[in-house]
């Protein structure tokens, strides 16, 4: 067991990580490829900076943007993406093996707070689960990484927490260990090929939205006149 924790633990653990940059910077790449040209091709050049930086940054937290019987799948949705973000980079086990394999670390999550966003990330993973299996319309439009995505999260914050406090793991921590970093490799994996790579690109797509508006002049402006949405950001 030691050798196979050592295995997914060292090469196998910079092999995911590796398809992972690679493919989020291809996806990047392609991205601002997409931008370049999508420029070119645009009439009216002027981009307002400002506008796509704020409409951004309100998408970050959208609840003002969706219907109110959304709102709370809304918040759950943003309470889940935090903690997936947060807890594996501030959790202070992971930054030890970061200290240990490649020599840089940084401040790490108090551990009662790393705890209790485990707990948050198990529970809006299940939620958000649930509710694809449940509800006809998200159903219907649900593919099948939108189900696996939730449980294998889920589960690698269930089996990290379990090997961090033995007084409830009911299992041996050798095998919780394997499961728990097996997982983690996985999901790294797969970031670049599923949603989890909006977390990278979500900062181009308000551009592309307002760069679609400029590929003739005024476009943006005469579209939000013809739905009496003047004034509005597109």
């Amino acid at each position: 067991m030691d050798s196979w924790l050592e295995w997914a633990r060292g090469p196998l653990f910079r092999f995911a990580l590796a398809v992972m940059l690679l493919g989020l910077l291809r996806l990047v790449v392609l991205n601002v490829l997409g931008l370049v040209s999508l420029t070119r091709r645009a009439r009216d050049k002027r981009i307002p900076t400002r506008v796509v930086l704020r409409e951004t940054a309100r998408w970050l937290f959208p609840f003002n943007r969706v219907p109110k019987h959304q709102l709370v799948f809304t918040l759950v949705s943003v309470v889940f993406d935090i903690c997936v973000i947060v807890v594996p980079i501030l959790l202070g086990a992971h930054i030890m093996l970061w200290q240990r394999g490649f020599g840089v670390g940084w401040v790490a999550l108090h551990q009662g707070w790393a705890d209790a966003l485990t707990v948050v990330a198990i529970v809006t993973a299940i939620v958000l689960f649930a509710r694809r299996v449940s509800t006809p319309l998200t159903r219907s439009l649900s593919r099948a990484q939108d189900y696996v995505l939730p449980l294998l999260i889920a589960s690698s914050f269930v089996t990290g927490f379990l090997a961090m406090h033995p007084a409830l793991n009911p299992f041996s921590y050798d095998p919780t260990m394997l499961v728990h970093v097996l997982n983690s490799n996985l999901i790294l994996i797969a970031i670049p090929f599923s949603k989890l790579s909006h977390m990278v690109l979500f900062p181009i797509t308000q551009l592309v939205s307002e760069l679609g508006w400029h590929l003739a002049p005024s476009g943006g402006q005469d579209v939000a006149f013809a739905l009496g949405k003047e004034g509005e950001p597109v």
